[in-house]
């Protein structure tokens, strides 16, 4: 059986996990992304539970992911919106859509695509050195506890 937490975990995906790993939630940022931001919106647009949508809202709101916001006084109607956090996780949605398009594709093509709204260019998610700005591929980035030793640069690297 799975846990339901990773507190015995010092990761910062096991971290990020806690807020955004459960069923259903980034479904519910990408949906938020889109635009969607009432209750009912959600419950068109994904098959969830009423008290499950209701449950991952409320993480959602409690992380500063989303912000609820009233909208109506009577009766009391309120809508999620997303916050800069929130808006954060852009890249995370657009880094699985573009590794299921790859690796789980639909028979028809891609269902959507990303793009950018001042030019109407496609948007892509990229991996960038920020010492020499080059695009390494994934067999060439490693992880490593923080504070360890690098290996050393070659003079003028």
């Amino acid at each position: 059986m799975l846990r339901r937490t990773y507190d015995d975990q010092l990761c910062s995906i096991a971290r990020t996990l806690e807020v955004v790993g459960e069923r259903w939630t980034l479904l519910i940022v990408r949906d938020a992304l889109s635009g969607v931001t009432r209750f009912d919106g959600f419950l068109t647009c994904l098959p969830i539970a009423r008290n499950v949508l209701s449950d991952r809202l409320n993480g959602l709101v409690q992380h500063g992911v989303l912000e609820r916001v009233q909208y109506q006084d009577r009766p009391p109607r309120h809508e999620y919106r997303l916050t800069a956090r929130g808006r954060e996780l852009t890249s995370v949605l657009l880094a699985l859509m573009e590794w299921g398009d790859r690796h789980v594709p639909n028979p028809t093509g891609p269902p959507s695509v990303a793009e950018h709204v001042g030019c109407v260019g496609t948007v892509h998610t990229r991996v960038v050195c920020d010492c020499c700005d080059e695009r390494p591929p994934a067999a060439e980035v490693v992880t490593r506890p923080a504070g360890a030793a690098t290996t050393p640069r070659p003079a003028g690297g």
